[in-house]
């Protein structure tokens, strides 16, 4: 997995303390993004499963994955996603993707399948609201993943 960074403790990117994990790279590109330096898919540095689920275990915190987009490393986030949730934590995923898009590719829908919540769609500055919870625009969604997938519409929290 490339990441640029992990933040333990916050209470920032979902309920509770968490340790979140910010992915390397991102096409969103939003305007006014809050962290542009995390576009960049060479930044930051490659962390094994095994190294990240170390310091999950040790931190025994729910998880956030942010980024960046880690949905454009499915393929890590379906093994990182499982394993903490394996552990009995919770996962949250920040994504610039819509919910519509996730489960129309198989791919991205199995990288999220076992998470708590997905924050979908990418940030628009015009939509900001500094009032709502996890999230910075109001076009952003926190879907319920587990519900939504078993009754195949969006589930909001």
């Amino acid at each position: 997995m490339r990441i640029l960074d992990i933040v333990r403790g916050t209470t920032v990117d979902g309920p509770g303390f968490r340790t979140s994990i910010y992915f390397a790279g991102c096409d969103h590109r939003c305007p006014g993004c809050h962290n542009p330096q995390s576009w960049d898919f060479g930044g930051g540095y490659d962390i094994s499963l095994e190294e990240l689920m170390e310091i999950i275990l040790e931190e025994d915190f729910d998880v956030t994955l942010t980024g960046g987009d880690p949905l454009y490393q499915h393929e890590q986030v379906k093994h990182l996603v499982d394993s903490v949730v394996d552990a009995g934590h919770t996962v949250w995923i920040y994504t610039g993707f819509r919910w519509e898009e996730i489960i129309a590719r198989p791919e991205l829908l199995d990288a999220v399948r076992n998470a708590e919540v997905v924050v979908d769609s990418p940030f628009m500055a015009e939509l900001r609201d500094t009032d709502l919870l996890f999230r910075g625009s109001s076009n952003q969604r926190l879907v319920k993943v587990v519900e939504s997938i078993a009754s195949g519409s969006i589930i909001l929290r």
